[in-house]
């Protein structure tokens, strides 16, 4: 179908996918072959491409990738103590829909640069289809709180980072608060394998909203999908007790953790007795 035979939004939604952030010339090449783009591409939308173009390259410098298109085609990227700000974990959560062939995404500030709303604001910008092929986020270091978990869990909710297999939250600030936030969203996800929440002050209260064993009759149902694949649960250096413990070994009884196969509870208040029980379900 010819263009002109677009409705004026139809054609605006094609000119947005055309605005590659991180590949401007797209958007100018189709619209010098169509007069309807043409259109659509006004000097102000030339204008704002550009200036997202130079903010993209800016923090492409600050990360240490050489160009935007070494970010493009990028399958890992692994960055530790870049001095990222929340600004720039906004700017590159916009990125997410343009970012199809990274997989492993690892960012590391240790020294708080992001404040304590960088994670918040990465995860703002995570639309649906965002960071389609990731598989691995991991977060290290990084203020998440509970504004951060609830964003990512309406980030995951939205439809963005669809592939995600192993997500790691270590000394993030993460609560009970947080993990009840973010529990829904992840046992929605089915194709979850690995959970390191390692070094984080949540305990029993957010580890039952996570593992979540069936509840009573009447009771609301629960996200169907649970956690059926997940493998791997770092609950290491956390506040979980004895009541955790037993919360956990529950689950594992009643089959609501079918395949895990590891789990890490060193550092933990929970008493041995408490920690062999869930061996002992585990087994």
């Amino acid at each position: 179908m010819a263009l002109s035979k677009l409705s004026g939004d139809e054609q605006g939604i094609i000119l947005r996918q055309l605005r590659n952030t991180l590949e401007p010339r797209l958007a100018m090449y189709f619209s010098s072959a169509s007069t309807e783009l043409r259109a659509l591409l006004t000097p102000a939308v030339r204008q704002q491409l550009r200036d997202d173009h130079q903010v993209a390259a800016a923090l492409c410098i600050k990360m240490g990738i050489l160009s935007c298109k070494e970010l493009r085609e990028a399958v890992k990227v692994f960055r530790r103590d870049k001095g990222l700000s929340a600004a720039d974990l906004a700017t590159l959560g916009l990125l997410g829909p343009v970012l199809p062939a990274l997989e492993y995404l690892w960012l590391a500030e240790r020294s708080g640069s992001a404040g304590p709303d960088g994670v918040q604001r990465l995860a703002e910008g995570l639309h649906a289809g965002a960071l389609p092929a990731v598989t691995e986020l991991d977060l290290d270091s990084m203020h998440v709180g509970d504004a951060g978990a609830s964003a990512l869990a309406a980030a995951l909710d939205r439809g963005a980072l669809p592939r995600l297999k192993d997500l790691r939250l270590t000394n993030a600030a993460i609560g009970d608060a947080a993990v009840v936030a973010l529990a829904p969203a992840l046992r929605r996800r089915p194709a979850l394998e690995a959970l390191w929440l390692f070094g984080n002050p949540f305990g029993d209260e957010g580890l039952a909203a996570l593992v979540a064993p069936p509840p009573p009759a009447g009771a609301p149902p629960l996200p169907t999908a649970g956690l059926k694949k997940l493998e791997l649960l770092n609950l290491g250096y956390t506040q979980v007790t004895g009541a955790g413990c037993a919360a956990l070994a529950a689950a594992l009884d009643s089959g609501a953790l079918p395949v895990l196969k590891k789990f890490y509870l060193s550092g933990i208040p929970a008493s041995v007795a408490a920690k062999e029980a869930v061996n002992a379900a585990l087994a």
